[in-house]
């Protein structure tokens, strides 16, 4: 028996009441059909009403150049930046909820994003849709990047009408990864993303270059204000994270405690998710207490596999699951499944396990050798040695033997490294690139690089210290709440947590590990393919150049057994 298509319904500017008395606006989509559906729900600072055309061009251009899968599907008459297109859902029995956060778009009030008075928020109109008369009781939350962050948060708070979580490539971690990667302010992505994507939507705000998708008009709602009271109505957001180097309270009020989220969930992330979401999406699968749950880490641009058919398809098995009550079999999905990526920006295979990391994983070390700027797989007991550099320069690169057969590699990687600074302190950008067997660099298409390295990690070295409850024999992991100086001269054992990868290496690839004081950039190369696209590290409060632009030296033998260490599969 063919199962009901709906009609679409859409309700805008709907008033959401929250405890302190005011109202967010949201618009509704859902089925014209009278009866009671599962709600999913987007709550976020970007604009419920802005088309993805004028909000990321080269997203849309990307959509309709790379993915004419999506563009089949849908008129994408509806799409705004990176929350569910309405088409794709509301014809199969579901509700659709995108709300202004207070102070963006049409919602008026104070803007802070990522604080707890938005977490509040965002409980307040979970529960207000859980109680709709056209709702069934059951709330699932869905949406990209910031619209898949703020589900950990929301999630811990517990709200009685959530009952499913999909976080598409959205980190839970508010410190390591979204603002900060191990201590160093991420001041490229932050300043595009506070001035591009948020404030040209906050409410109140008459010069938005946005028009609605609807009616043309203002997406900002109708009273314009003065760029006086816009200051005056907003939090301080870059300044208050430059304002607090340490992982304190600010970032706790802004971080789950994962373990209160025991909800079945479907994490979903990216490889191409470098310095922003990756690890914190594969580690938010790990932390959660949730016995349902299931990751898949996909390929491609995650801005635009959320839309892709098959995608939707499978998030729509998974909430028919836990949102509707239907046995379908969602149970006997793999609860881990990735995608090993190879030369030329593929898929080599898909790769299906019980557990992350992967419980076959065969932990590789390759050995660093300063004096001859190798990776060995063999240690050996070579004398003492070490090197310096400029800390900004492209810094010391180790390069490893051909592999002698095809090799797969996926899972987190780590660098053990010894390491000095002429200063009190110095930030470590480590790099791992991968070459074909004609020597061709492996480079990766990602949200905001066009040919991104196969990972990367950070670590600033005052801030080295190792949480022993935490920390595993494959990935370090830095409380980051203490700085702890570093004496001139003086060599310091450090661990580098080095960002989950998944690679295809043929027969006579290599790999390298390039270790630096700055952000890594491809050389010779300018504009949007230098290696790591808006998310560089180089504001001059959080690195000034009298600590952070030392010289470096990093130390070898001499029972100094540093290394790389990475996840190979079982050939």
């Amino acid at each position: 028996m063919a199962e009901t298509r709906h009609d679409m319904l859409m309700e805008r500017n709907t008033a959401i009441p929250m405890r302190d008395g005011a109202e967010l606006r949201g618009d509704v989509f859902r089925p014209q059909t009278p009866g009671k559906y599962p709600v999913l729900m987007t709550f976020g600072p970007y604009g419920k009403d802005v088309p993805l055309k004028e909000f990321m061009q080269e997203a849309w251009d990307g959509l309709q150049k790379f993915y004419p899968d999506i563009v089949a599907s849908s008129s994408l008459k509806h799409l705004v930046w990176e929350t569910p297109d309405p088409e794709a859902w509301v014809p199969d029995g579901y509700i659709i909820i995108r709300v202004d956060a207070r102070g963006c778009g049409k919602s008026p009030g104070r803007l802070a994003p990522n604080s707890p008075e938005e977490f509040r928020d965002f409980y307040d109109a979970i529960e207000w849709a859980g109680v709709q008369p056209w709702c069934n009781g059951k709330v699932g939350l869905t949406g990209i990047s910031y619209h898949a962050a703020g589900q950990w948060r929301v999630a811990s708070l517990k709200p009685p009408h959530l009952f499913a979580l999909c976080p598409w490539m959205g980190t839970y971690d508010f410190f390591r990864d979204r603002t900060r990667q191990d201590g160093i302010f991420g001041s490229g992505f932050i300043s595009r993303w506070w001035t591009r994507s948020v404030l040209r939507n906050q409410h109140g705000n008459g010069e938005s270059p946005y028009h609605d998708v609807y009616t043309g008009g203002k997406t900002t709602g109708d009273v314009a204000l003065t760029p006086e009271q816009l200051v005056a109505n907003r939090a301080d957001y870059p300044g208050e994270i430059l304002a607090h180097p340490l992982n304190d309270e600010f970032y706790q009020e802004r971080t789950p405690d994962l373990s209160k989220i025991d909800l079945p969930i479907l994490v979903v992330a990216n490889w191409g998710g470098l310095a922003l979401h990756l690890r914190g999406t594969i580690g938010g699968f790990m932390g959660v207490s949730s016995r349902d749950k299931w990751l898949k880490i996909q390929s491609g641009s995650y801005i635009h596999t959320y839309f892709q058919p098959k995608n939707v398809a499978m998030m729509k098995r998974f909430y028919d699951r836990y949102l509707k009550d239907i046995d379908n079999g969602w149970e006997k999905e793999p609860k881990v499944e990735l995608s090993v990526r190879g030369p030329g920006d593929t898929v080599k295979r898909q790769h299906q396990a019980t557990a992350w990391p992967l419980p076959d994983t065969q932990w590789t070390k390759l050995y660093l050798d300063v004096a001859k700027k190798t990776l060995d797989p063999n240690p050996t007991n070579a004398p003492a040695a070490n090197e310096s550099y400029p800390a900004i320069s492209d810094g010391v690169t180790f390069v490893s033997p051909a592999f002698t057969r095809d090799t797969d590699i996926a899972g987190p990687a780590k660098a053990k490294l010894y390491v000095s600074s002429t200063t009190e302190d110095m930030d470590i950008f480590a790099t791992l690139r991968a070459f074909d067997p004609q020597g061709n660099e492996m480079t990766f298409r990602t949200g905001g690089e066009a040919k991104a390295p196969a990972t990367q990690g950070w670590l600033r070295v005052s801030q080295r210290k190792l949480d022993p409850k935490r920390t595993t024999d494959f990935t370090p992991f830095h409380p980051h709440d203490e700085r702890q100086a570093l004496k001139p001269g003086e060599v310091y054992e450090v661990e580098v947590d080095i960002w989950p990868l998944s690679l295809h290496l043929p027969k006579g690839s290599t790999v390298t590990l390039t270790v630096q004081g700055k952000d890594f950039e491809r050389p010779g190369e300018t504009g949007p393919t230098k290696g790591v696209g808006w998310m560089y590290h180089s504001d001059p409060q959080d690195r000034p150049p009298a600590i952070f632009h030392g010289t470096h030296a990093v130390y070898t033998g001499g029972g100094r057994e540093a290394f790389l260490q990475l996840p190979v599969l079982p050939a």
